[in-house]
């Protein structure tokens, strides 16, 4: 159980996510010990209070969901984010960009966060469901070279989310030592077991306590 519950990043993005529901992540992140909680970044303030003196790492999101902002907006918000608290950064990349085959362009979005970022953990979504397999492998080498320290499947608010496949796929591309996160529609036990199989080592959910009972259910579960 503990090495699943290290593995999530329990997440609350939701557009209308109160404050008492940012509280409950909190105080669930630290009852189950998850890696972090990924909010947004106007509730990364109030996440670092509640987590103070916890393990638990608070994440906040860039460029969120469409990746289309400009990149210089990017780097502020990344440094916005900073500023208040974050941990972590999980960035959505210019996918119109990616797609029209600017990859300068991308490169130098993604190390302006990682620059921003001052050597903070920088997970960069792909939305895969958007991307074909040759765009998919392309964006890898990318986030590889930009310096940036995770590629992630999906923002989980567009056409579909993790899929098996992408992960085997990511995992493949950019080889054994660096992060793979698969996010979007994962909402059992089996699913997230299914998906660190594959490939993946961090786990981006908002059923993290169920992921998380589930697997104390199941046979030889516990902690």
């Amino acid at each position: 159980m503990t090495d699943i519950a290290r593995a999530i990043d329990h997440t609350l993005l939701r557009a209308d996510a109160s404050a008492t529901e940012i509280e409950r992540l909190c105080t669930e992140a630290r009852e189950f010990h998850f890696f972090s909680v990924c909010v947004h970044g106007s509730r990364v303030e109030l996440a670092r209070h509640l987590l103070e003196d916890t393990d638990v790492k608070v994440a906040s999101v860039v460029g969120f969901p469409l990746g289309a902002t400009d990149r210089d907006t990017k780097r502020f918000e990344t440094e916005a984010v900073i500023d208040s608290g974050a941990q972590e950064i999980d960035m959505v990349l210019n996918l119109g960009r990616l797609k029209d085959g600017e990859d300068n362009y991308v490169l130098r979005e993604i190390r302006d966060v990682v620059e921003a970022a001052d050597e903070r953990t920088v997970k960069v979504i792909l939305e895969t469901c958007l991307l074909t397999r040759e765009e998919k492998i392309r964006a890898c080498h990318l986030v590889r070279e930009s310096g940036a320290h995770f590629v992630k499947t999906s923002t989980g608010f567009s056409t579909g989310g993790a899929t098996l496949e992408d992960v085997r796929l990511l995992r493949a591309t950019v080889g054994p030592k660096f992060g793979v996160k698969a996010s979007g529609g994962i909402r059992d036990t089996a699913t997230a077991l299914a998906m660190i199989a594959a490939g993946a080592n961090r786990i981006g959910t908002s059923s993290g306590v169920a992921i998380l009972r589930g697997a104390v259910a199941a046979p030889g579960g516990g902690p």
